[in-house]
């Protein structure tokens, strides 16, 4: 099967499982928001923020481990990857033991000297945060696994599993809606139990399927190679902790300032951009075993250039949704939540913008990352990663208002970071920045730039409403669809969606 099918398969896949499981997240919100009410919501959001600050733990793991598994399944190397396996095993439960005695110290200074919680829900913010720690472990220790999925690019299973996991999370909803019990703590502990179930569910299907997964830790022990691996997974954890530090200690310094009314909107922002991430997320993860097997059979023109088109459609496919949002914010969520929580819309608009700004130029990183020398590039990565949480206290000390948060977090983390992606990617790599120029930045600021001059053009003469919102969607996506399909794409990209057609039709008989 060629690559383009192999990645038309795999993303039709992981579409098919954000289908399900984004109707499904997004309505277990709405029954928890509504459930716990905005302070406990907002609680759980400060204290187990932490479970998606962890989110970029768990990718950073993961992707390291992949990275090998790749690399050496495009060698063609069994006996390689079962090495792999073994030393992964290992290195991923000290991790899970290490992390759960760091987040358990960690806990006793939050609760002591930076958050601001209302004395009667202490208790239930510490049970939460004790249920983190498990669940925290367990995920941890669930990387191997889905690495191996990852690198056998098996997203069928893959897309299974999220379907069980958002199924389990939408029960967990349902029943904390009803208990007489305390809904908090019941919340965080029924949330603690399915990082176990998804574990066990992986573990079992990985060993019965791949020649790889293999547990003979002393038979595949290699000390040599396990440096390298811990060095690689040591510097990808560096730059995935300060990523994880800043994103869950914005939420920290944004508690002790404003309280965790704002920590409820900052939880609505996060949960928005989240799924709608879903749709380039899911590109992006079928690409991602691609451009490392490229790499390791020796073929860097063809990583770049699927690090190009990858990044192009990556925020072509965000953008496609995230823009008529932004332009409609306020309406959708009064649509979507009963109790808007205060600054929501705004800050949901400027963590989409975010989002937009981080995708122009995040898979030119995964070139980086699968040539494997990245110390210089993490540690760079890293102070960048760090910075606007201490400009954003400083900025708050002098009483900047809330959103600075956000202003902040774009320039470092969009602008500087992305930067430093494309410099690191020429420097390794050989990327051309007119390549990225022509092939990236350019179409997709004049497709962004004119969907949000047609959109803001209905939303100005009409006044809000369902028929407003219908024809913001259909306007933006017709000069999506007219500027790229006239305009920019190119012959590969034609030839892509001739096989989709192809095999929608070849379905349909």
């Amino acid at each position: 099967m060629s690559i383009a099918n192999r990645v038309i398969k795999n993303t039709g896949f992981l579409y098919a499982k954000m289908g399900i499981t984004m109707f499904i997240s997004l309505y277990t919100t709405r029954l928890i928001l509504n459930a716990l009410g905005v302070t406990d919501f907002g609680i759980f959001n400060v204290v187990g923020g932490a479970i998606a600050m962890l989110g970029f733990l768990h990718a950073a793991m993961a992707g390291a481990t992949q990275r090998f598994m790749s690399f050496y399944e495009g060698k063609g190397d069994i006996n390689m990857q079962k090495r792999i396996f073994n030393i992964s095993f290992v290195l991923h439960f000290c991790i899970a033991l290490f992390v759960g005695i760091l987040l358990l110290c960690a806990g006793y200074f939050f609760f002591r000297e930076f958050l601001t919680i209302p004395e009667e829900r202490i208790y239930a913010a510490k049970v939460v945060f004790g249920c983190l720690i498990i669940s925290t472990m367990f995920t941890v220790m669930s990387v191997p696994y889905e690495a191996i999925l990852n690198s056998h690019e098996n997203m069928l299973y893959y897309s299974i599993v999220g379907v069980i996991e958002s199924v389990l999370k939408l029960t967990v909803a349902i029943y904390v809606v009803y208990t007489e019990a305390d809904k908090l703590i019941v919340y965080g502990v029924l949330m603690a139990i399915i990082p176990i179930i998804i574990l066990t569910v992986m573990r079992i299907y990985c060993h019965k399927k791949y020649e790889e997964c293999t547990i003979s830790i002393k038979r595949y022990w290699d000390y040599v190679f396990m440096k390298e691996m811990t060095s690689f997974a040591g510097f990808n954890l560096l730059g995935a902790s300060s990523s994880m530090i800043t994103q869950y200690g914005f939420g920290v310094v944004l508690n002790s300032f404003f309280g965790p009314v704002l920590n409820a909107a900052q939880g609505v922002a996060n949960q928005i951009s989240g799924q709608l991430m879903v749709f380039s997320n899911n590109m992006m993860k079928a690409v991602n075993p691609v451009i490392s097997k490229s790499e390791g059979e020796g073929n860097r023109a063809l990583m770049l250039d699927t690090s190009l088109i990858s990044c192009k459609f990556s925020y072509l496919l965000l953008a496609f949704f995230a823009i008529p949002f932004i332009i409609e914010t306020e309406f959708i969520l009064k649509v979507w939540l009963k109790n808007i929580p205060e600054w929501a819309v705004l800050f949901v608009r400027l963590q989409l913008l975010k989002s937009l700004v981080e995708q122009l130029t995040f898979m030119i990183s995964r070139t980086v990352v699968a040539q494997g020398n990245i110390k210089t590039y993490t540690i760079v990565k890293s102070i960048i990663n760090i910075l606007p949480i201490i400009i954003t206290y400083i900025l708050f000390n002098y009483g900047s208002p809330p959103y600075v948060l956000y202003i902040v977090w774009i320039f470092f983390w969009g602008i500087l970071g992305g930067y430093a992606n494309i410099f690191f990617s020429r420097k390794l790599c050989d990327l051309k920045y007119s390549s990225y120029f022509f092939k990236v930045f350019w179409p997709v600021s004049v497709i962004s730039l004119l969907m949000i001059v047609s959109g803001f053009s209905i939303n100005i003469l009409l006044d809000r409403g369902v028929l407003r919102l219908l024809l913001v969607g259909l306007l933006t996506t017709v000069t999506f669809l007219l500027v790229y399909y006239f305009f920019f794409i190119t012959q590969m990209e034609k030839n892509m969606l001739r096989n989709v057609k192809n095999k929608i039709i070849k379905f349909k008989k």
